[in-house]
């Protein structure tokens, strides 16, 4: 399975301490677990990694700078959000090795994309950061207690020595603060200064230590000029809600990315395999092959694509497929890799493991959009950098301006500079939201290809459907009927059922399919090729018995019934004569009609383009409710079909899923291929319906706009921050506590308002 590397927890340790299990990754045999071969280029491989040590922006930029510059690496792709690097490279010209020491000398840790999602490693993360806000948030009430005194007492009513007193516990409480809480600051920023770059945590870094250095200076002299003023309080009070922030968008990014992480980490550790003697013993999942047989309990989740050989049980698809509801399994029956055994116990030949699994062509999809950036993300990071430097020098203005005020104002107007103006809103504006809107479709059982087709999917006003396989099912269904004056259709259509069922052919197959069959006895069974089937019928109750005859119409003796709008025919007769006739047309999606009148609510112009007869395509789209339908098209005429429509000013979302549709996906705006779609379909496409429901089309389209109006309102959100903020921290109006209070909340701010897209697109 791509991007899941199968190390212990040996492994990992020794993989962080030691070049010679670094070396390791080095051996074909392990690659593996987390790359995969570049089809159409021979030597050539795509790999993801886990990057540690990212806090901001400008991270994104370092890393692809510091991976770009290796020999036999031909493309980078960093998502901060995700903290995950996609890479392709050379085989024999470059090799992970490198990439491992290449990330270390530029102050980041990385490791295969696998070993990242255990549970271990992120949960010690998340403890660690608690505890750094936990000791922030206890020291920041004791400092504002001493801190209290000093606002509400009137001049000369704190003595000196008291006021010192207060100083020194304020300083002691700080100190926890400073070593332990703002780590991750400090760290980041020294990183950055390292490698002569500015990042994000530099102007807060900053910021901490000017105030907490300036508070300490009045602390050891209060006659000095810095003895004025401190700033315990602000400084302890700016981490913890600098702290907050974090923790609220770890928790709010862990739920969003949730359901992309639980997909990836879905197939279980191992499973009972039958050995030769019958009996089973518990095996590694990687150590499956094709044709083993495995037993899958209830509660467990089946490993690899395959099919049922013996128990019966309810399997749970939904992640997968989107379908909401249990589905039986049975012997014969066919079961996907990551799919949850809920009732009974299960005998499982395996049919197709790792790779070429359902599940494994999922994970590469998301793989593939999880590093992926927006256009408005990719130019919120190349201006982070030079923004901040205009930050840093914004700041020693504002100190140099006021410093004849006093060191002390000047020095806490540049620390409020500092914290204001960090554009980390600004940042998250984009990507917070486009990921929330992923995880959500991804719960529906929509895959995103491509991050960046949210921005051009809200654009979409006119929807293209293909027919065959897209809006129709695989099978023929019963579309009208008419019976004998006196006889309930219905009831003649189990009769036609019962009669169908002891046929081949297709057309009865699917009367059989469309009605249920009525409880008859049925003998001297006869089928005549190409012309029908008749038998000797004999009701349940056990009256007289009589010859029926189920087929076409020369072969039932009777002329045909005509029908304007009608396709295939099958009639129904007994010895008397014609008894009821049944129209057959392509069996329509159960929810097309309903996803085309919501995409016709939203104001979109929905078509129908096929190669199949005008007459089919025409009856097909009446059913549906599509206004325009059009047919006998060739994939030429498809493509320049959808050229007209774009030229004439309109964005075009086109939904197929066959190899003639490859052209016209690649061409039109915004292209969803349906999850059964022939590889280069999805390869086209910009997002994959894994269990084909239509209704996910006007979903997303909804869902799209909803992002564009949510990333509007980000972006509106931290400039207005900012035009407000740095006006009034340069003028000196604004104390650092303030600063880092207006900060903390923006981000927060902007976070908040993209978890509300986590919420699974109901499409209505």
């Amino acid at each position: 399975m791509p991007a899941v590397l199968a190390l212990s927890g040996a492994d990992h340790a020794a993989l962080a301490g030691g070049a010679a299990r670094r070396s390791a990754l080095d051996d074909p045999a392990e690659w593996t677990g987390f790359s995969r071969p570049v089809a159409g280029r021979d030597g050539w491989w795509e790999s993801y990694l886990s990057i540690s040590g990212m806090h901001c922006a400008a991270c994104s930029l370092n890393v692809e700078q510091a991976l770009c510059g290796l020999p036999g690496v031909d493309g980078v792709q960093v998502n901060g959000a995700t903290a995950t690097a996609r890479l392709l490279w050379q085989e024999g010209v470059s090799r992970p090795t490198a990439w491992v020491g290449a990330l270390q000398h530029a102050g980041y840790g990385a490791l295969p994309a696998g070993d990242m999602l255990s549970a271990g490693p992120r949960l010690q993360a998340q403890r660690l950061l608690l505890w750094r806000w936990l000791v922030a948030g206890f020291c920041m009430m004791q400092v504002m207690m001493y801190a209290t005194p000093a606002y509400v007492a009137a001049p000369g009513e704190i003595t000196p020595d008291m006021q010192a007193l207060l100083r020194w516990a304020s300083w002691v409480l700080t100190l926890p603060v400073l070593l332990f809480s703002c780590t991750p600051f400090f760290s980041s920023a020294l990183r950055d200064l390292r490698h002569r770059r500015i990042g994000m945590d530099v102007p807060v870094a900053l910021g901490i230590l000017i105030a907490f250095g300036a508070s300490s200076a009045a602390t050891f002299d209060p006659a000095s000029a810095w003895g004025a003023e401190v700033w315990y309080d602000s400084v302890t009070m700016f981490v913890f809600f600098l702290l907050s922030g974090r923790l609220l968008e770890q928790r709010l990014r862990d739920r969003t990315a949730g359901s992309l992480e639980a997909l990836m980490r879905r197939l279980p550790d191992s499973v009972e395999r039958q050995g030769a003697d019958g009996g089973f013993e518990r095996v590694a999942v990687r150590r499956l092959l094709a044709g083993d047989l495995i037993r899958v309990l209830p509660g467990e989740v089946i490993p690899a694509d395959g099919q049922v050989r013996a128990g019966e049980s309810r399997v749970d698809e939904a992640l997968l497929t989107g379908e909401s509801t249990a589905l039986q399994r049975a012997a014969g029956s066919e079961v996907i890799a990551g799919s949850h055994n809920l009732t009974g116990t299960l005998l499982v030949q395996v049919g197709r493991i790792g790779p070429d699994t359902r599940f494994a062509a999922m994970v590469a999809l998301m793989e593939q959009a999880s590093v992926q950036k927006p256009a408005m993300a990719q130019m919120a990071d190349r201006i982070a950098s030079p923004f901040l430097l205009l930050v840093l020098l914004a700041a020693a203005a504002s100190a140099v301006w006021w410093w004849p005020a006093g060191p002390a104002h000047a020095i806490g107007v540049a620390v409020a500079v500092l914290i204001v103006t960090c554009p980390c809103a600004l940042s998250l504006a984009t990507p917070a939201a486009t990921l929330a809107a992923a995880g959500a479709l991804a719960r529906r059982g929509v895959m995103v290809r491509r991050l960046q087709a949210f921005e051009a999917c809200a654009a979409v006003d006119t929807v293209v459907f293909d027919k065959t396989g897209t809006l129709t099912e695989d099978r023929m269904k019963v579309v009208h009927a008419t019976a004998l004056p006196g006889l309930d259709p219905a009831a003649m259509g189990a009769l036609a059922a019962a009669l169908g069922r002891q046929s081949l052919h297709p057309l009865s197959r699917a009367l059989a399919g469309s009605y249920t069959p009525a409880e008859l006895q049925l003998s001297a069974v006869q089928e005549v090729a190409g012309g029908g089937v008749r038998a000797l019928v004999t009701p349940a109750d056990g009256s007289v018995p009589r010859q029926m005859c189920l087929g076409s119409a020369a072969f039932c003796g009777i002329a045909a019934a005509a029908r304007t709008a009608g396709g295939p025919q099958v009639h129904l007769a007994d010895a008397d004569g014609w008894l009821a006739s049944f129209w057959f047309d392509e069996g329509l999606r159960p929810d097309a009609a309903a996803a085309v009148q919501a995409l016709l609510a939203q104001g979109s112009r929905v078509e129908l383009l096929s190669g199949d007869q005008q007459e089919a395509v025409t009856r097909l789209g009446a059913r549906a409710g599509i206004p325009a339908s059009l047919g006998a098209r060739s994939p030429e005429d498809k493509l320049a079909h959808v050229q007209q429509l774009q030229q004439a000013g309109h964005r075009v979302l086109m939904v197929g899923d066959g190899m003639n549709d490859g052209p016209v996906l690649a061409c039109a705006d915004v292209s969803i291929a349906m999850g059964q779609a022939v590889p280069l379909a999805q390869a086209k496409s910009d997002f994959v319906v894994l269990g084909g429901q239509l209704s996910a089309v006007p979903a997303l389209l909804q869902l799209a706009r909803r992002t564009r109006s949510v990333v509007r309102q980000n972006l509106a959100w931290a400039a207005l921050y900012n035009a407000v903020c740095v006006p009034l921290a340069v003028a000196g109006l604004m104390p650092p506590w303030l600063a880092g209070l207006g900060m903390a909340a923006s981000s927060l701010l902007v976070v908040l308002n993209s978890a509300r897209l986590s919420r699974t697109p109901s499409g209505d």
